[in-house]
């Protein structure tokens, strides 16, 4: 209600009311509306395309962490790379694609854009497009660059995306064209399209197909994973239950997702690691709240193998303030109560002495930080 004196609204109020039309209006525009420049690929949806397909007009609606986790840890994260799309690309790579981009974080290339597009790294159940073994990929490029070339690759049979990150050695190059300017694309109502087909025999289930589009205009190098199911494979197992607290109507602030090198410096505010050491031969964990939100948060987990190598460990800790994991990556959590277990992946188990790894997890609630136990399996 607004504030009046004498009959007459005061000129503060009547200000603040009239920018926050303007900031409500320039918000609506942005998530209606796709980006102003630059593209995407369209078909099968990249993750960022795809989750503001979904949930561009609706994204503070809470059905989105029931119904399509992944996407909602990502707006959480930074709702700007859901529909602006134009950072999501590295500068002078000259060809060298997999020297500019670390294994694990070829979705977000290389955490470019000041980690704008990290949270799309994130290992998960992410929403799948059904394809067949030939396809085609639909890349819309709203700026008419055009392209020096496009490079199709899927993920090799055997990847599992539900807990492996994607590294380059997992894809397999499966369509390709060269030099196409933007006048041989089809023409849109914006920009141009144009479709390249791909090939990829043997395939069944959940895969990752990854998108190089190197644009003609600049030495820019725009890189696109799209999630999608070519069949006969076992079903994706149903999703953690997640919090059933009400998300704020404000994401929270920007925060970096998990990746396999942990944060050099502990962000403001965070309560500091807890952690057990092992003795020779055996495994180390220290847990960390990475943000939190109202009635959630995200945290990491880092196991350090002690001074022998280790096969694969398992990590425990038991909550004394009633929260509840509900989504994981490079892990398989599981709960008992207030009690939380944590065992490898098949990936990611094996560490040499004193080799570092990690896994993340986001949880509903609040309390003090537990202190979590390692045991290896030497």
């Amino acid at each position: 209600m607004s504030t009046l004196i004498r009959g007459r609204r005061t000129p503060l109020v009547a200000t603040l009311l009239a920018l926050g039309a303007v900031v409500s209006l320039l918000l609506a525009t942005a998530l209606s509306n796709p980006a102003s420049a630059h593209g995407n690929v369209v078909d099968p949806a990249s993750r960022n395309y795809g989750c503001w397909q979904r949930w561009g007009s609706d994204f503070q609606n809470p059905k989105m962490a029931t119904e399509d986790p992944m996407c909602w840890q990502a707006w959480q994260a930074d709702p700007n790379a859901m529909w602006n799309w134009n950072g999501l690309f590295r500068e002078g790579v000259a060809g060298n694609h997999q020297g500019a981009i670390p294994d694990g974080q070829l979705c977000s290339a290389g955490h470019t854009a000041s980690g704008r597009y990290n949270a799309l790294d994130a290992v998960g159940a992410w929403k799948t497009v059904p394809v067949s073994a030939n396809f085609r990929i639909k890349l819309y490029d709203q700026a008419s660059h055009g392209a020096d070339y496009i490079r199709v690759y899927v993920t090799k049979q055997g990847f599992d995306a539900l807990h492996q990150p994607l590294r380059w050695s997992d894809l397999e190059l499966v369509g390709q064209i060269g030099n196409t300017p933007a006048s041989q694309w089809t023409p849109e109502t914006q920009g141009v399209s144009i479709q390249v087909p791909a090939n990829a025999p043997g395939r069944t289930g959940r895969h990752i197909v990854y998108t190089i589009w190197q644009a003609s205009h600049l030495d820019q190098s725009y890189y696109l994973c799209s999630d999608v199911d070519f069949g006969g494979g076992p079903t994706t197992p149903p999703t953690t239950t997640p919090p059933t607290t009400t998300p704020p109507t404000t994401p929270p602030p920007t925060s970096t997702p998990p990746t396999t090198t942990p944060p050099t410096s502990t962000p403001p505010g965070t309560p500091p690691p807890t952690s057990t050491w092992p003795p020779a031969g055996g495994c180390s964990a220290s847990y960390r709240v990475t943000s939190q939100w109202q009635g959630g948060f995200q945290g990491e987990v880092e196991v350090t193998a002690g001074a022998t190598a280790i096969k694969g460990w398992t990590v425990s800790w038991t909550y004394a303030g009633g929260q509840q994991v509900t989504q994981s990556w490079n892990a398989t959590v599981t709960s008992s109560g207030a009690t939380v277990t944590a065992k490898n992946a098949g990936w990611n188990g094996a560490l040499a002495a004193g080799a570092k790894t990690t896994f993340g997890f986001l949880a509903s609630g609040t309390g003090p930080a537990p202190t979590p136990t390692c045991t290896a399996t030497l």
